[in-house]
């Protein structure tokens, strides 16, 4: 695939204006133009995460995203193993266009990881693109990482956090957002879960909690849906585990009636309930947890 090195005239207008701008950039493939630039009325949105994910972690990025579909937004991420390329692979099945920024060069050979140049491939053929300010055959190095996040903080209107442990590299793009004036998101998770420390102190110091995609579409401008038409999409895709809870609370049940009732490992029904609920199928109120209809 063609590496193109973009005039300065070309760079995304967001770029220039944080306090580090790129010298160069280096692109395959378009990149998909917001209003601002006079092309689609495009939004960016960088999802960001852990390497080392949980099932959480990921049925929560691939709800989010799968959420967004029909909206003019383009997905932001780093090409990392984990909830990055849960992310980009997901935007693509969902009709969106994705942005990727990977800590090394663009060549195949210096490429990171190599085990997603087939997915560089697909980006591209989506209509995506990768940019990097590295030179094509440059390397990435732990000090590449750090600095291509400045870039994604940059680009976005928001940054959203899926999954970050307390010293996760995750936590350098929501401050770097934060400091650039961006909205940070994030998906709150588990008290017992170490993915999720990162996560909720984000949300202590002022993040804003995420637990669907109305509410990023919110943060980025977007009216909510009607809640009618939500939720009736909402349960025409569940699981076999959550077809089982919505059939078990045709009456209100306290949380540990239901997890006895659904006759599974404690922590795995935890999982699901907590997933349920981020998808807004379930909620509970007064120690009794009901479908959310």
């Amino acid at each position: 695939m063609e590496i193109k090195k973009l005039n300065k005239k070309d760079f995304p207008k967001a770029l220039l204006e944080i306090p580090q701008p790129p010298e160069d950039l280096w692109i395959i493939g378009e990149l998909p133009k917001p209003a601002s630039a006079g092309g689609e009325n495009l939004i960016y949105l960088s999802v960001v995460g852990s390497r080392k994910f949980t099932s959480y972690g990921k049925e929560s990025c691939e709800k989010i995203i799968a959420g967004l579909k029909g909206y003019p937004i383009a997905i932001v991420s780093g090409f990392a193993m984990g909830i990055d390329t849960i992310a980009h692979k997901k935007a693509m099945q969902t009709g969106l266009k994705t942005i990727v920024f990977p800590g090394s060069g663009l060549s195949d050979e210096a490429i990171y990881p190599k085990t997603n140049v087939r997915l560089m491939r697909e980006v591209v053929e989506n209509g995506g693109c990768l940019i990097s300010e590295f030179e094509p055959d440059f390397k990435a190095t732990t000090w590449s990482f750090p600095m291509r996040n400045r870039l994604m903080a940059g680009i976005s209107k928001a940054v959203l956090i899926i999954e970050a442990e307390e010293k996760s590299g995750t936590l350098i793009t929501a401050r770097l957002a934060t400091e650039y004036n961006r909205d940070v998101l994030a998906v709150p998770g588990s008290i017992f879960s170490s993915n999720s420390k990162g996560t909720n102190r984000l949300i202590r110091q002022g993040a804003t909690p995420v637990t669907c995609a109305e509410d990023v579409l919110e943060a980025l401008g977007f009216e909510k849906p009607e809640d009618e038409e939500k939720q009736a999409k909402l349960f025409l895709d569940l699981s076999p585990e959550e077809k089982k809870v919505v059939d078990l609370l045709r009456e209100p049940i306290p949380r540990d009636d239901l997890i006895r009732a659904m006759k599974m490992p404690i922590p795995n029904a935890n999982a699901i309930l907590s997933i349920m609920e981020i998808k807004e199928l379930i909620k509970e109120e007064m120690g009794e947890i009901r479908l959310n209809t």
